[in-house]
């Protein structure tokens, strides 16, 4: 399915999550290091560890209101919190009011909005694109992410640590345009019987209504299949989020000088730090070079050997980068890293649309992004056990956690296929 093929509502948001993106990743991969410069790093992974546990019930919650008050609502309302959020960190960043407590307040109310944003918005797509088509289109969105995670690091490396309170403050202008392209532009896509069912339990008082909401997770959990796609998944995102969490920090303190490129007597050189932007830039340009080839070529392949292949190459990727010192030695992990993303974006998206009954979409995306959300949450603890462990412990741990999550996806594709036969 060709973009130009596409609803209209996906175009505009095409483009406007892709600016926003180039922005959010000129400071986001650097934020381990701005707190941990600001709280210690032990003090950094709770704090993380909080805001993340207030995005997972935000992400709860995210899921319900987009089959109870539309798709395009929420999407609008998150955007304008995510505003509001950088706003206040831009504030707090800056030097007429140095407070870094209410700068993390700013990030993580930031953070809360954005997990309201992205059940809203997968279940936009699963609203308007036929299902054989839809891992097609998630995979040109992640494509177009990681076409800004080329663009954003390299700004980062360059603005963010020197002047976080300037690029903050262009993150929350950008939430601010996104929102008001979205009011413009686009249109709702809830589907009217998901609607008009809403609409009736509208008239059940407040409590009855929270009562049916945790009812209809409870479902959700019910479904022993997605449950253990989403505890696998959990497990396997404690290996690719800490390209943004622990891989920073990593680099900072293991690497004072590396050597990017050398000719004759020239050499060109960078800290650890701006090595981590050159880094993410590189997984970023290699996922939006390969994503729709990739995507391709695992059409011939069972989703058994997608799902479990791609959990083995996370463990093999993120043991390689903690065992290398040098920038080939980094970037020939995260050539093994990226493929393995590319091996776990549009097809376990694909996976869950299959699953999810059309009357609770918006709640089945809501809780596969616990993945994320939950993930997200366990994932900074990396951080302070890294200080007590040491590095090479706490990868070969993230490595051997990867491993569990691909015979947690064995387990899973043999419940699948006997409901399924």
């Amino acid at each position: 399915m060709k973009i130009r093929d596409w609803d209209f509502n996906l175009k505009i948001r095409l483009g406007g999550e892709f600016s926003f993106n180039v922005i959010l990743w000129a400071f986001f991969p650097f934020l381990p290091i701005y707190f941990a410069e600001s709280f210690g790093k032990g003090a950094t992974g709770a704090l993380l560890v909080l805001s993340q546990a207030l995005a997972v019930v935000a992400n709860l919650s995210g899921g319900y209101c987009a089959d109870r008050f539309g798709r395009k609502k929420m999407m609008i309302v998150a955007a304008s919190g995510q505003a509001l959020g950088y706003g206040v960190f831009a504030l707090s960043a800056s030097s007429w009011l140095p407070a870094p407590g209410l700068a993390f307040a700013g990030f993580a109310f930031a953070s809360m909005a954005g997990s309201f944003y992205y059940p809203a918005s997968q279940a936009m797509v699963a609203d308007v694109v036929p299902e054989e088509h839809r891992s097609g289109v998630f995979a040109v969105f992640y494509t177009a992410v990681n076409i800004a995670v080329v663009i954003g690091p390299l700004i980062g490396s360059a603005f963010f640590l020197s002047a976080p309170s300037v690029v903050l403050t262009v993150a929350a202008l950008f939430c601010s345009a996104l929102a008001l392209l979205l009011v413009r532009f686009t249109r709702e896509t809830l589907p009217q019987a998901i609607a008009d069912r809403m609409h009736t339990a509208s008239k059940v008082p407040w409590h009855r209504a929270i009562a049916a909401q945790f009812r209809d997770y409870r479902v959700i959990i019910a479904d022993k299949t997605f449950l253990l796609f989403v505890i696998a998944g959990v497990l396997l995102s404690q290996t690719f989020m800490q390209l943004d969490l622990l891989f920073p920090v990593f680099l900072k303190e293991t690497v004072p000088i590396a050597t990017v490129l050398h000719i004759g007597d020239w050499h060109w050189q960078m800290t650890g730090e701006k090595l981590f932007g050159l880094i993410v830039s590189e997984n970023g340009l290699l996922v939006a070079l390969f994503t729709v080839a990739v995507t391709r070529w695992l059409i011939g392949f069972k989703d058994r050997i997608i799902f479990i292949g791609g959990a083995l190459l996370y463990a093999v990727g993120i043991f390689m980068f903690g065992q290398m010192n040098t920038f080939l030695g980094f970037s020939a992990a995260i050539i093994v890293f990226t493929l393995a993303e590319l091996m776990s974006a549009g097809p376990q998206q694909a996976f869950v649309s299959r699953l999810a009954p059309e009357h609770v979409r918006g709640q089945y995306f809501a809780a596969s992004s616990l993945r994320f959300t939950l993930g997200r949450t366990i994932a900074p603890l990396s951080i302070p056990l890294a200080s007590a462990i040491g590095f090479s412990w706490t990868f070969g741990i993230l490595a051997g956690i990867s491993i569990v999550s691909a015979i947690l996806y064995n387990f899973m594709f043999n419940l699948y296929d006997r409901a399924n036969a």
